[in-house]
């Protein structure tokens, strides 16, 4: 299930973001979501977040300027 991941959260505020997917990844979404009874948008989230998690691990996204928590 989704948890709480070490990506800095501001002020605990959800952003949101508009993004336009190919149909078929779309129906891939859907079916995978449908599968596990949860939003499209939810399981999207979650993997977004999965995979900024392993860019990261990799070092793949440099620090955001100002950061000095690393």
């Amino acid at each position: 299930m989704y948890h709480q991941s070490n990506i800095d959260i501001q002020e605990a505020v959800s952003k949101r973001i508009h993004v336009t997917l190919p149909d078929g990844v779309y129906l891939k979404l859907e079916t995978w979501a449908e599968s596990e009874a949860r939003p499209v948008a939810n399981l999207a989230a979650y993997l977004l977040q999965k995979v900024i998690e392993e860019a990261e691990d990799q070092g793949k996204i440099p620090q955001p300027k100002g950061d000095k928590s690393k």
